[in-house]
C-alpha cells in the first residue's frame, strides 16, 4: 500500500495550488493499493466470474475463463523455464493472446517486454538483445511469425511461444479464416527452427495451475517498456508492479463515477503502447470491464463497431478523435454510449476537442503522461470545463514540480515556465542497464520529463515547449537523431537533418532535409526503400528534400532551428 500521508505533501508549496481546483469526488492525499499486477484479474474474476472479460470479434470469454486460461498459459511457462526475472517477450496485435500472455509472464514471475508488431527485424534485434528477452510470444499470422522466425534464425532470440489466430475468432469466422486466408498463415513447424518453437496447444493441459512466485512489488519489474526517453535511443523503462498496480489504482481514482462488472472499453489503441496497457488493459480488468478489441483499427469498422457493441469508455490519440469528427458519415453512427473519451499520447488541439463534443455529445478529456511514469501523470477533471490547452492536474498522489531551464534543481517561481518533474508511485525504477542515463534523467527524486511547462494560478498545467528533439506522430514517439542515423547509412547521403512538420491527421510527421555527397545521386524513393528495413511505418520521413547545403550554427553544428521557421513560414502562407 502505497501512503503519502501528511509529510509526503509537507513543504511542497506547488500542492496547494492544484488541490483548489481539484475534483470534490476525488481525494489526492488518499492511500493507494499496490500489489502483484495480475492481481488485478484475480479479484476482477473472483467477483465478477460470469462477466465478459474480452469480446474480440464477437467472441465473448468471461472472467473465470480468461482467468483458467491465464493459469493454464503461466504453467506452461514455468515448465519452459521462466522464473522470476525471465524476459518474456509479447509480439502482439491486441487480442485474447495479449491478455493472456501479459497476465501469464507477470504470474509466472516473468518481466513482460512489449514489442511493435510494425519493428523491422532489425529494431527487433536490438531490443531482444539489449532486454535479454530469451522468449517470445507471437500469433501464427505469416506477417508476425516471419519476424520471429528470422530472430530465432539469425540467434539472437532463444525460443518462441506460437499461437493460433483462428482459434480466437468465433468458430464460424475460424473455419473462414482457416479455408480462405492460408496464404496469410504460418507454418511454425515447418521451419528449419521448429525444434525451437512451442505451440500454445502443446504448451501445458488444460486446468494447470502455475506454482506460486513471491512478488515483491515495489523492487519487481513487472514490465520493460521500451522508450527513446530524451534522447531516442531505445532505453527500457524499468516499470514495477506497484508501478503499474499504483497507475490504474490513480486512474481509477479519478472516475469514482464508472462502475465496477458495469463498462465496456474500447481498445482500439494497440496493447505494447504504455497508454493503452495502463488505460485500456489494466484499468479495464481492474473495473471488470468488457475490453473489445481490434487487432487492426480502421476508421469505418471501428465506428460501426462503437455502434453495435456500445462501449461507454474509449481511450485514444488526438488523430483518432479528429478523424471521428471528420468522418463525412458521422451522423450515421450511434456513439450515445460512450461515456466519456480519454486523449493522450500528443497535444490535444483545442479545436478538436471542441469540434469533437459538439458533434458526438461525448466528454473528451486530455491527460499527460510518459512511458516511465507508467505512464498518466496528469489528466483534466471529468466535470466541468479546464482552461483551453490544459493538460490537467495531477493525479492522486502525484507531486509535480516545475524546475530551472539552466538548474534544475531549482524550483521556479510560480506563472514561469519550468521543466515538469514529477514524483509519485507510478514513477520507474530507472532505465534498464543504463545507470548514468537513469541518474541524468532524475534531479533528486523527481523524473525530468524534457517537457517546458507552467502552473497557472489555477493550479491546471500546461506544457508550453519540449527540452527533448522529439516529433510526436500519431501518438508515438518518434526521434530525429534516430531517422537521421538510418539515413546517414545511405552511401550518397552526406549531411541530413530531420524535423517534424504539421500534419492534419498525424499531428506531426517527419521531413527529412538531406544534402548528398558530390559525385553520387539519389531520390526521395531511393532513400524510403534504404529505410524500409531500418525504420518502421511511423518512423518513415513523410517527406524528403534535397539541398545544396543545411543551416549550420556558428560551431558548425547542423541547425534545425532555421528549417523549422521555413516550415512555420509555409504552414502560414
Amino acid at each position: 500500500m502505497t501512503d503519502l500521508g501528511p509529510t509526503a505533501a509537507a513543504g511542497t508549496s506547488t500542492a496547494e495550488p492544484w488541490l483548489r481546483r481539484y475534483p470534490k469526488n476525488v481525494d489526492w492525499y488518499a492511500p493507494i493499493p499496490d500489489g502483484p499486477v495480475y492481481g488485478l484479474l484475480d479479484d476482477a474474476a473472483r467477483t465478477f466470474p460470469q462477466r465478459p472479460c474480452t469480446n474480440f470479434f464477437g467472441r465473448l470469454t468471461t472472467y473465470a475463463e480468461t482467468q483458467a486460461l491465464v493459469d493454464r498459459a503461466a504453467a506452461g511457462l514455468q515448465q519452459l523455464g521462466v522464473a522470476k526475472g525471465t524476459k518474456v517477450g509479447l509480439f502482439l496485435p491486441n487480442s485474447p493472446t495479449f491478455i493472456i500472455y501479459y497476465y501469464a509472464a507477470l504470474k509466472a514471475g516473468a518481466t513482460v517486454v512489449n514489442y511493435n508488431p510494425l519493428y523491422t527485424v532489425e529494431e527487433l534485434s536490438f531490443q531482444v538483445s539489449d532486454s535479454e528477452t530469451e522468449i517470445m510470444v507471437t500469433l501464427d499470422l505469416a506477417v508476425l511469425f516471419e519476424k520471429v522466425d528470422a530472430l530465432l534464425r539469425s540467434g539472437v532470440l532463444g525460443r518462441a511461444v506460437v499461437c493460433s489466430f483462428a482459434n480466437l475468432l468465433p468458430s464460424p469466422k475460424g473455419t473462414l479464416f482457416k479455408l480462405f486466408k492460408r496464404k496469410q498463415i504460418a507454418k511454425p513447424k515447418a521451419s528449419p527452427v521448429a525444434d525451437r518453437i512451442v505451440l500454445e496447444s502443446n504448451l501445458a493441459p488444460r486446468g494447470a495451475k502455475p506454482k506460486p512466485v513471491a512478488i515483491d512489488p515495489l523492487n519487481d519489474v513487472a514490465v520493460l517498456q521500451y522508450t527513446g526517453g530524451t534522447t531516442g535511443t531505445p532505453k527500457g523503462a524499468m516499470l514495477t508492479h506497484a508501478n503499474l498496480t499504483c497507475n490504474t489504482r490513480q486512474v481509477m481514482m479519478w472516475a469514482p463515477e464508472l462502475g465496477q462488472g458495469q463498462e465496456r472499453v474500447m481498445g482500439v489503441l494497440p496493447f505494447f503502447h504504455v497508454f493503452a496497457m495502463t488505460v485500456v488493459l489494466n484499468f479495464g480488468i481492474a473495473k471488470a470491464a468488457e475490453i473489445v478489441m481490434m487487432p487492426r483499427f480502421t476508421l469505418d469498422e471501428g465506428l460501426a463497431l462503437i455502434a453495435k457493441v456500445r462501449p461507454t469508455i474509449m481511450p485514444g490519440v488526438p488523430t483518432l478523435f479528429n478523424a471521428i469528427q471528420n468522418h463525412p458519415k458521422i451522423k450515421s453512427f450511434d456513439l450515445t454510449s460512450l461515456k466519456f473519451c480519454l486523449s493522450g499520447g500528443a497535444p490535444l488541439p483545442l479545436e478538436v476537442k471542441q469540434k469533437f463534443e459538439a458533434t458526438t455529445a461525448c466528454k473528451l478529456v486530455e491527460g499527460y503522461g510518459l512511458s516511465e511514469a507508467s505512464p498518466v501523470v496528469t489528466c483534466n477533471p471529468l466535470e466541468g470545463d479546464p482552461p483551453p490547452g490544459s493538460i490537467g492536474l495531477p493525479l492522486p498522489g502525484t507531486i509535480i514540480s516545475l524546475r530551472s531551464l539552466a538548474d534544475p534543481s531549482v524550483v521556479v517561481a510560480q506563472g514561469e515556465r519550468g521543466e515538469l518533474c514529477v514524483k509519485g508511485p507510478q514513477v520507474m525504477r530507472g532505465y534498464w542497464k543504463k545507470p548514468e542515463e537513469t541518474a541524468n534523467q532524475f534531479t533528486g527524486d523527481f523524473l525530468r520529463t524534457g517537457d517546458v511547462a507552467i502552473m497557472e494560478e489555477s493550479g491546471f498545467f500546461k506544457i508550453v515547449d519540449r527540452i527533448k528533439d522529439l516529433i510526436i506522430c500519431s501518438g508515438y514517439n518518434v526521434y530525429p537523431r534516430r531517422v537521421e542515423e538510418a539515413i546517414y547509412q545511405h552511401p550518397a547521403v552526406e549531411e541530413v537533418t530531420v524535423i517534424g512538420i504539421p500534419d492534419k491527421y498525424r499531428g506531426e510527421a517527419p521531413k527529412a532535409f538531406i544534402k548528398l555527397r558530390p559525385g553520387h545521386t539519389a531520390t526521395a524513393e531511393d532513400i524510403h526503400r534504404h529505410l524500409e528495413v531500418k525504420l518502421s511505418k511511423i518512423e518513415m520521413p513523410a517527406a524528403i528534400e534535397f539541398r545544396d547545403s543545411l543551416p549550420k550554427t556558428m560551431i558548425g553544428k547542423l541547425s534545425k532551428k532555421e528549417l523549422k521557421a521555413e516550415a512555420a513560414q509555409q504552414q502560414q502562407s
